[in-house]
């Protein structure tokens, strides 16, 4: 009978990736993030285990969106109270605050759960070409 292989916390290792959001379509580009974030991506992937890698992204002022949707996408956000509800365009997040769109976009695919709250916390945004992330000496992914 074969026994199913648990990773335990001292045999995961965590990469650092640097991804560069230039011309990058949001929904594709999350989609991978996620899966990174994750850990589907490597054969020791566990449902309940935080075997993923984190992920560093510049350029995010830089993403683009597929078709119309530059002008049609929304982003609502309530304060709780009685028409509390506050709408933003695309370009408007996108003047504002870049960083939030691609926040958005992944923390919306990951689980609704403690543990994608914590597997969230792996994923840094930038909004320019730089980042303080120097010493882990992350990896360029290419995607």
């Amino acid at each position: 009978m074969k026994d199913t292989f648990i990773p335990s916390q001292n045999s995961i290792t965590k990469i650092w990736y640097l991804i560069d959001a230039e011309n990058k379509t949001l929904g594709r580009l999350a989609s991978k993030i996620s899966k990174i974030l994750i850990g589907k991506e490597k054969s020791t992937y566990t449902p309940y285990i935080s075997t993923g890698d984190s992920i560093i992204i510049i350029n995010a002022e830089k993403i683009n969106l597929s078709a119309n949707k530059d002008k049609q996408k929304i982003y609502r956000n309530h304060s709780g109270h009685p028409g509390g509800m506050h709408r933003t365009t695309f370009i408007n997040m996108k003047k504002k605050c870049p960083e939030k769109i691609i926040f958005n976009a992944v923390k919306g695919m990951l689980p609704k759960s403690r543990f994608g709250r914590m597997i969230f916390n792996n994923l840094k945004v930038y909004k320019k070409n730089s980042h303080p992330h120097k010493a882990q000496k992350p990896k360029l992914l290419i995607l």
